[in-house]
């Protein structure tokens, strides 16, 4: 089934910042290093809720509706100049295409009506991408007037936090690809990126390979790059000349792998962007709309 939204294009009017400058040096060649001591200066700690589900594998649907009714409830508070939390949703998906809105057809195997998977068409920006089980997303709803009022700047600084969780968890280098969006280790891409903002609140995300089954990728062209592949962390350790383990857990062990991931994803993504993580019950999403 495929789903569609009219979005409004309101966002691509940068509203007049309500708070002091950004925490965030503005140029992006402070995301370059991959070393974890090569922190981003800030001056201040901004608040974020975090609804942590990371073992849970949550269908798309569902962390959609609870991204836009976020953003939709905080709108109204930076129209009030109230916005004082910034919000993390992280989970897995149940297995799912979703479509940006550059994608083609062109870049499936299938028809769109008989797709082998549940399909949606989303307001993000970016190609098609698969998500499934394995596979750690990170929704980050944060408030882009206390950090810098820039996407490019933006997706940059996510890129970097995946950067630093492949070198300081698993010893691997990994790397941008000038003109393209995400985070490679050699010709495969581990981690892929696609936003939407909207009165400078972000939403959608990234997504982290780390034990996932690639093969539904085969039935797509992954964010429309055809002369490259995607990767999983438990691929290259695999097939890496490092020691079998990590802290005494084997590369077979999926949940170890997933737990290890995301403790090192929630700590660089504070640190990257200055954030203290408040944890709260996700029965306080509720249901989502149907």
């Amino acid at each position: 089934m495929t789903l569609s939204f009219n979005i409004s294009s309101n966002h691509l009017i940068p509203p007049r910042p309500t708070r002091p400058q950004s925490r965030v040096p503005a140029s992006a060649s402070h995301l370059t290093s991959t070393k974890p001591n090569s922190s981003i200066q800030h001056t201040n700690t901004r608040r974020c809720i975090c609804y942590d589900m990371y073992k849970q594998v949550v269908p798309f649907a569902e962390a959609w509706s609870w991204q836009k009714s976020i953003v939709d409830q905080r709108k109204s508070l930076v129209d009030g100049n109230e916005d004082e939390l910034d919000s993390l949703i992280v989970l897995q998906h149940q297995p799912v295409y979703t479509l940006g809105t550059a994608s083609s057809e062109d870049n499936l195997s299938f028809d769109v009506k008989d797709s082998p998977l549940p399909l949606y068409q989303t307001e993000r920006g970016g190609e098609v991408t698969y998500h499934g089980p394995g596979q750690l997303v990170l929704y980050p709803i944060l408030n882009l007037r206390f950090q810098k009022m820039d996407l490019h700047w933006y997706m940059r600084a996510l890129e970097e936090v995946v950067i630093r969780v492949l070198f300081s968890a698993f010893s691997l280098k990994a790397s941008r690809v000038e003109g393209l969006t995400g985070v490679w280790v050699g010709d495969k891409k581990l981690a892929a990126v696609g936003i939407r903002v909207s009165k400078w609140l972000t939403y959608h995300g990234l997504a982290l390979n780390v034990s996932t089954d690639l093969s539904p990728f085969s039935r797509i062209i992954p964010c429309g790059i055809k002369d490259r592949g995607v990767g999983s962390i438990k691929e290259l350790l695999r097939g890496s000349n490092k020691p079998s383990s990590i802290s005494g857990y084997h590369y077979e062990d999926d949940g170890k792998l997933i737990d290890i991931a995301h403790e090192s994803l929630l700590k660089e993504f504070c640190e990257v962007f200055q954030l203290e993580l408040c944890h709260q019950s996700v029965s306080i999403l509720g249901s989502p709309d149907r």
